[in-house]
């Protein structure tokens, strides 16, 4: 193999001792893709169809079902359900030449509930079919069930111009959950959600939607992070057709949709889930202690079984080709592609990344996935939730990378929580913060972020509680001037502005934390009496003019057009032009812009020498375009839209060029040329 040939050497030098590695990794690789592809006769498309040939299929003639499953380690199977009246004994199951399971069926009706007994080692249970595409839970009962979904008339799609040529694309990215995005006490559906939330997400200027518990999950406490049916749309929420609906209503609005997939673990629920389907653990999972998450207590797939991959690829090309999702942020990297699961781990050198922790296996079903789905929808997009920061994990597998297209940031919003809970607005160092939020891996794309989901869980903090506590609750009128929620309100701006515009080359928000939603995030459950109240979504603080959440919606949209008008996120010229650390200043160029933060909480700098990039000409005009402290933000309005700004040698800045400008304290401004 020719060692020089992947381009990753070339982007992180600090590779060279670990050649070897990654040339297992790709030896791994190409020996799986070859094995799956018949030495590259076939594409992964070609071979990622388990969807097609499993589960209920009309018969090509027209005359009845056939119903396929695979189950290698079985005695015998049986179909029932409420067609047959639950009978075993009436509709048994043979294996065919394949050594799969299979019975041809004369009819099956929409909406019937089946299951399939399956008998191994003496031993019967009653599952829910592999490949089901819808689940139903009895009211009364609370059994859940397989349910054929063949309506009369399938979705009619309106999308056509959407999935054609790739376009470009700069992620802005807002996160949600179905079930908590209306504001009820009870679960929102998908359609709800694509009424009432996709207009909003529509105005606010985000590009696409990230949408979490889309896959069938039992309990609905768990996020949707235990998956039971992985075929099967989420039933919380409704049926596979209303989601398809909501896909189909955010293309026209032009909006992507990522799905939150997740491969990286599963239910251990035997009943519910795929957990011993043919009677073994084996079939999906890792025999023994390796086959369970010792801190999450779920199945971890088997990652070096052929079948196990096609199966995961199979789900991939179906929410692809059956939903028209947009892409995927897989869920759990980071637990998949070590064998600790990089529980407790720093990652402060090369050898973490590396053998004998690295889980090959997983490595390279992240690399034909990702393979996969750029050949299927060219245009896909793919981020991974990898906190250890593997190097590669965005440059292509034809580089010697993973695959992906973005990683999230996911240490800005360690630093921003750590930041806020330790130290006083007088001990930010602006050194350690353009540090976290600029480094990277080069030529690797990053998500930028500087809060989601997991810091709104109850047992951490949003940004705006660690910033207002208590005085969120009757200090957000406008009509109020409680000093603890100015604070929070002027910070709460520069933090997510300044994450924008330097943590990533795209951006990242969970649902409602652009208006400084007041409450976290707490399911109903039993420690808490089945309480809907923490899982829901409150709109009509952001409806309000009275309040101060209106004023924070209006800067978090105004940002966002003004990033995108001015294409910052991708600008590839970003620079430090000045760190003041006693004034708590930072000067950064970016996109052609000179952007101008002071996080101090008291100091204001009257005349202050901004100094611009070298090179700039003396008597250069500019102008602020964009600033924090517009009095439709909450701020006090202090900074001039229509003042110009000459460029001058600058006396107390080494003779550099810059103009002399106002900052007052907490406001983030930017000036462009006029």
């Amino acid at each position: 193999m020719d060692t020089d040939q992947y381009a990753l050497w070339d982007v992180d030098p600090w590779l060279a001792p670990y050649r070897n590695d990654i040339l297992l990794r790709m030896r791994a690789y190409e020996k799986t893709r070859d094995a799956l592809t018949e030495n590259g006769k076939k594409s992964l498309s070609e071979i990622a169809n388990g969807h097609l040939y499993y589960g209920f299929h009309r018969r090509p003639d027209g005359r009845g079902w056939v119903y396929r499953e695979w189950a290698p380690a079985a005695d015998a199977l049986s179909l029932i359900g409420d067609f047959n009246g639950w009978d075993p004994e009436r509709n048994p199951m043979a294996k065919n030449a394949r050594g799969d399971w299979e019975i041809t069926l004369d009819a099956l009706a929409h909406g019937s509930r089946v299951k399939v007994r399956v008998t191994s080692r003496g031993k019967s249970r009653d599952r829910i079919p592999l490949y089901i595409r819808k689940v139903s839970q009895d009211p009364v009962t609370k059994d859940f069930a397989g349910q054929i979904w063949a309506p009369a008339a399938p979705y009619e799609w309106h999308d056509a111009a959407w999935l054609g040529a790739p376009r470009p694309f700069t992620p802005y990215v807002y996160e949600a959950h179905i079930g908590m995005a209306q504001n009820k006490d009870g679960i929102g559906t998908y359609a709800e959600f694509t009424q009432n939330v996709l207009p909003r997400v529509r105005d606010a200027g985000y590009n696409a939607i990230q949408l979490m518990a889309l896959a069938e999950h039992p309990y609905y406490a768990s996020f949707g992070y235990q998956v039971s049916n992985f075929f099967a749309p989420s039933s919380w929420f409704g049926t596979p057709d209303e989601l398809k609906g909501l896909v189909d209503a955010a293309h026209s609005m032009g909006i992507r949709v990522l799905m939150d997939l997740v491969h990286s673990h599963a239910v251990t629920n035997v009943l519910e889930g795929i957990n011993e389907f043919d009677g073994t653990a084996e079939q999906f999972f890792h025999a023994g202690g390796r086959g369970t998450h010792s801190a999450w207590g779920t199945k971890l797939f088997a990652y070096g079984k052929h079948e196990v991959i096609h199966f995961l690829l199979s789900n991939v090309k179906y929410w692809l080709s059956e939903f028209h999702f947009d892409g995927f942020r897989f869920d759990g990297v980071t637990s998949m592609i070590y064998l600790d699961h990089g529980l407790g781990a720093s990652f402060d050198n090369y050898d973490k990344y590396f053998s004998p922790n690295t889980d090959f296996e997983a490595l390279v079903y992240l690399q034909l996935a990702n393979e996969m789905i750029h050949e299927v929808r060219p245009g896909a997009v793919t981020i991974a939730e990898d906190m250890s920061g593997m190097p590669g994990m965005c440059l292509p597998v034809a580089d010697g990378g993973i695959g992906f297209d973005f990683r999230l940031s996911m240490g800005v919003p360690d630093f921003w929580i750590r930041t806020l809970k330790t130290q006083s607005d007088e001990q930010l160092d602006m050194h350690t913060l353009w540090h976290e939020l600029t480094t990277r891996r080069p030529r690797e794309k990053n998500i930028g972020y500087c809060e989601s989901h997991d810091q709104a869980l109850v047992g951490d903090k949003t940004l705006i509680f660690w910033l207002a506590d208590k005085a969120m609750y009757d200090g957000m009128s406008v009509f109020s001037d409680d000093l603890a929620v100015a604070r929070a309100v002027a910070l709460h701006k520069m933090i997510r502005f300044v994450t924008l515009t330097l943590a990533g080359e795209g951006y990242l928000n969970f649902i409602g934390n652009e208006f400084g939603h007041p409450e976290w995030i707490d399911f109903p459950r039993e420690g808490n009496g089945w309480s809907y109240q923490y899982a829901k979504r409150r709109w009509d603080l952001a409806d309000r003019d009275d309040l101060r959440y209106r004023q924070l919606q209006n800067f978090d949209r105004a940002m966002l057009r003004f990033v995108e008008e001015h294409r910052v996120l991708p600008a590839l010229d970003l620079a430090n032009l000045w760190i003041d650390e006693t004034g708590k200043l930072l000067a950064y160029r970016k996109a052609g812009l000179i952007f101008l933060l002071n996080f101090h909480p008291t100091r204001s700098a009257t005349g202050y020498e901004l100094p611009f990039p070298h090179g700039t000409p003396e008597g250069a005009r500019y102008r602020v375009l964009f600033d924090s402290d517009g009095a439709e933000f909450g701020g006090q309005g202090r900074i001039s839209r229509d003042t110009e700004y000459q460029t001058r040698r600058l006396a107390q800045k080494q003779g550099n060029v810059g103009v002399l400008i106002y900052t007052p304290a907490r406001t983030a401004l930017v000036l462009g040329p006029v």
